[in-house]
C-alpha cells in the first residue's frame, strides 16, 4: 500500500490486476463507474476478444469510428513510429500472432518472424477515424494500458477524488490532490532476470511511472512481445526498461520506445526520465531519474 492507512480497490481489467488505493473507501457508484470504464475500453482495443472493434478490423477492412482516446492514441503512435523507422508500430500485432502471442494464448509460432505491413500501405488513421485497405490486426498494448490508467484517473478526479495512487500491474500513477501534499512513494525496480528480486529503487512523484521487460510475456525459445516492427522479431539489446513522464500513456510508451530507439532521440520530443538495462548487464539513465540502482 503506497501510503498508510489508504484503502485499495481491487479488480481484474484488460487481462491484468488493477489497484487503486485511495485515502477512503472508494463508493459502490464510483467503483462501478469505474469497471465500466476498464470494460468500455477492452471492448473496443483488444485483440484478445471476439467481440471487440479491433477483432472486426482483423476480418474486414473499412471506415471505423473510434471512441474519443483513439486521438491521442492515433497521434502519439504516428510521431513514435516515425521516430523509430517503423519499429514502434499499431500493427505489430500480427507478428506477435505469427510468433504464437494469439487471442488463443497458444504461444506456438506459425513460422518465423516477419515485419507487419507498412503504416500507410494499409491504415490512415486521422483522430477518431481510421480506415483500413486490408484486414489488419492493430495492438495498442505499448500505450493502451498507460492511456487506460489515465482515464480512470480522469474519472475519479470527475467525481471528486484528487488523492490517489494507482497500479495497473506495474503502469503506475501518483495522482496528487488539490493541496499537493502527497509524499513520493518509493517503488522497487524487478529485476530484469529474476521477479523476486529488485534492481533498484526509485521514488515517485506526482506523475507516472511504466516499465517494459523481456521476461514479462515471454515464452518459446527466446521469445516475447517487444518486436521490432523492420523484422518482425523480438529485440534482443535490451532487457528492460522504465520511463517517468506526466501521464501514464507517454510512460507506457516510451518505455516501449526505449526498446527500439536512441534514449537521446526520444528527449528531444518528449519531457520524461528513462532507465535502460541492457542485455550485457550495463544500463544507462538520464540525470533526472532519481533512484539507486543495486550492483
Amino acid at each position: 500500500m503506497p501510503h498508510p492507512g489508504w484503502q485499495d480497490f481491487r479488480f481484474d481489467g484488460i487481462g491484468t490486476g488493477w489497484e487503486i488505493s485511495t485515502p477512503a473507501p472508494l463508493p459502490p457508484a464510483l467503483r462501478s463507474a469505474v469497471l465500466a470504464e476498464v470494460e468500455r475500453y477492452d471492448s473496443t482495443w483488444s485483440r484478445f476478444r471476439h467481440d471487440s472493434l479491433v477483432t472486426r478490423m482483423s476480418v474486414r477492412p473499412g471506415q471505423y469510428e473510434m471512441p474519443p482516446e483513439a486521438a491521442g492514441l492515433a497521434a502519439l503512435y504516428r510521431q513514435l513510429y516515425t521516430l523509430s523507422g517503423g519499429a514502434m508500430t499499431p500493427l505489430i500485432g500480427e507478428s506477435l500472432e505469427r510468433l504464437g502471442y494469439d487471442p488463443h494464448y497458444s504461444l506456438q509460432p506459425r513460422g518465423g518472424a516477419a515485419p507487419p505491413p507498412a503504416w500507410d500501405a494499409v491504415l490512415e488513421w486521422q483522430g477518431t477515424s481510421l480506415r483500413t485497405t486490408a484486414p489488419v490486426v492493430l495492438d495498442v498494448g505499448a500505450a493502451g494500458k498507460g492511456q487506460l490508467v489515465d482515464l480512470v484517473a480522469e474519472l475519479l478526479r470527475s467525481h471528486g477524488v484528487t488523492d490517489f495512487f494507482i497500479d495497473a500491474s506495474g503502469d503506475l500513477l501518483n495522482g496528487r490532490g488539490e493541496t499537493g501534499g502527497l509524499e513520493p512513494v518509493q517503488v522497487a525496480l524487478e529485476h530484469p532476470y529474476d521477479p523476486t528480486k529488485a534492481t533498484g529503487t526509485v521514488a515517485l512523484g506526482a506523475g507516472a511511472l511504466c516499465a517494459s521487460a523481456s521476461n514479462r510475456r515471454a515464452w518459446g525459445d527466446g521469445l516475447h512481445h517487444v518486436l521490432d516492427g523492420t523484422t518482425g522479431a523480438p529485440v534482443r539489446t535490451v532487457v528492460a526498461t522504465w520511463a517517468r513522464a506526466d501521464t501514464a500513456m507517454e510512460a507506457d510508451a516510451l518505455a516501449t520506445a526505449l526498446f527500439l530507439v536512441p534514449a537521446e532521440d526520444l528527449a528531444r520530443h518528449f519531457r520524461f526520465s528513462w532507465l535502460k538495462v541492457f542485455s550485457n548487464g550495463s544500463a544507462e539513465y538520464s540525470a533526472e531519474f532519481e533512484g539507486a540502482l543495486f550492483t
